[in-house]
């Protein structure tokens, strides 16, 4: 702290330069992750703010991050899913969880943990990064086209006797709930499911349908009727951001291409006064903290999810740690594991309690604000201030984006964080492991199998599945370079041996 305001100047220009380069990116992450804009630009300042005051790498910006959005994605899908589809509902145990992850990065942190993070095999690391790539280039695609499956009424169609179902299930739970469930009298439930509205089944309809097309899986599957409703305005939005974000940077890396393509694009939209649709309102005026976590709070509602939030707390902790590296080694400084932990957890935990999506350490902004001049972590405190006043000064402005736009900068985002590097290197990686006469490398298989599992079925539990892979390939290398320094025979040789034995005794 001593060192705060040694670099004032530069951090000033690094800090708001990189808080420039945050703000269609926590705008974009905050839709991609289900709770809307507001959140992502809650998560980027508290994240930016306080990790920075309390981490352990001066030149660190931090905020929603591709990864960590990723994975709160697919946690709020799932949480809405247990509550009826009703985010309102939902949205206590939600930020129950993002603080709960917090608070574990925080242990992480004060328990010395940070510099083991650096040992997670990095073909697990390499398939979770690529697969977070997919799946955020799969689930934009619809939103670039101009395709919302809940205001498809002839697919929302197909959904309502399956949710006519769900809600009478949901009577009889809170019958049941309630006490006066008697199987030998359904008057009472008959009366409720006589009440059951038009609306009502509606709006479970739309519920199921957004479902049904949600994730990867779920985007692929919508595609083809995605493609028979395009809205071309839409279209033509989001490939004109692309376009602008690749094209501008051949120009000149002086401006962030990202906000060059975010001003341009909405600029003509507005400017035109062009029937596109815009993101969700964003609130000017302060922060108010969601009390609910605490004042509605549920052990038995947060028990299932302990294990995802620690998942994302780890996630975090890669995530950052890396970026410190990416840090350390432009500015020729070592950061601080533990403290950068606990930075995070802090940031993380403030942010849940606003109502802010999790995030960690941000690769492409610490480098941005690093180039520009920032040294000290006066500079990520001012990339938060910048976007806190933002949101006082200009929400009702930034409220008119069109979600095309934001959906064009979160493609480039998945296409830029895949790692290719290590997809380049599968045909050159030593096949050390033969089933018959089929040859491999146990590498390959692992990146695939995190990639694949992530992609199609649970980022959770594919990154379990691909440490405890890591973990069976590193027993065996072990057990292989025992057995050849101790001079002990395969078990196959004793076997054979065993049997002569036998042999001769008989």
């Amino acid at each position: 702290m001593k060192n705060l305001f040694t670099n004032i100047k530069g951090d000033a220009f690094g800090g708001i330069t990189a808080g420039i380069v945050a703000l269609p990116l926590a705008l974009a992450f905050g839709v991609s992750s289900g709770l809307g804009p507001t959140a992502g630009l809650y998560g980027a300042i508290f994240i930016s703010f306080f990790a920075a005051l309390f981490g352990g790498t001066n030149t660190q910006i931090s905020g929603p991050t591709a990864p960590m959005t990723a994975v709160s994605m697919v946690i709020i899908a799932g949480i809405i899913a247990a509550n009826d589809g009703d985010v309102n509902k939902a949205l206590p145990t939600i930020l129950t969880v993002f603080l709960l992850a917090g608070l574990m990065q925080i242990g992480l942190g004060a328990l010395k943990l940070g510099m083991y993070i650096r040992y997670i095999p990095y073909p697990v690391v390499s398939g979770f990064m690529t697969a977070i790539g997919v799946i955020i280039i799969l689930t934009q695609i619809l939103p670039s086209l101009g395709y919302y499956p809940k205001e498809d009424m002839e697919f929302v169609n197909t959904f309502k006797a399956q949710a006519q179902e769900v809600i009478l299930e949901n009577i009889l739970k809170d019958e049941a709930g309630e006490g006066i469930l008697v199987l030998e009298n359904f008057k009472e439930t008959v009366n409720r499911a006589g009440e059951i509205t038009e609306d009502a089944v509606l709006k479970e309809s739309q519920t199921l349908a957004a479902k049904e097309a949600s994730g990867a899986l779920g985007a692929i599957k919508a595609i083809p009727r995605a493609l028979q409703n395009i809205n071309w305005l839409e279209l033509i939005l989001a490939l004109g951001t692309i376009i602008i974000i690749y094209g501008f940077k051949r120009i000149t890396k002086a401006v962030p291409s990202t906000l060059v393509a975010l001003i341009v694009m909405s600029g003509i939209a507005v400017g035109f006064n062009l029937g596109y649709r815009p993101i969700e309102e964003i609130p000017s005026g302060l922060p108010v903290p969601n009390l609910e976590i605490f004042t509605e709070f549920k052990l038995s509602s947060v028990t299932p999810y302990v294990f995802t939030a620690l998942t994302l707390a780890l996630l975090g902790a890669i995530d950052s740690l890396l970026t410190s590296v990416v840090a350390d080694n432009m500015t020729k400084t070592k950061h601080k594991p533990n403290k950068e932990l606990v930075g995070q957890g802090i940031g993380n935990s403030i942010a849940a309690v606003f109502g802010g999506i999790p995030g960690a350490g941000a690769t492409i902004r610490t480098v941005v604000n690093i180039t520009s001049g920032g040294k000290t972590r006066l500079s990520g405190m001012i990339a938060g201030v910048l976007l806190f006043i933002i949101l006082l000064g200009l929400g009702p402005i930034a409220s008119k984006i069109p979600a095309a736009v934001l959906a064009g900068i979160l493609i480039t985002v998945g296409i830029g964080v895949m790692d290719y590097k290590g997809l380049k290197a599968i045909p050159n990686l030593p096949k050390d492991v033969k089933i018959g006469p089929v040859k491999f490398s146990m590498e390959v298989l692992i990146m695939l199998t995190v990639l694949v599992l992530s992609t199609f079925w649970n980022l959770v539990y594919a990154v379990g599945i691909g440490l405890v892979i890591a973990s069976l390939m590193f027993m065996k290398k072990i057990g292989d370079i025992t057995g050849e320094r101790s001079g002990i025979t395969s078990l196959k040789e004793e076997e054979a041996w065993q049997m002569k034995k036998n042999s001769l005794i008989i």
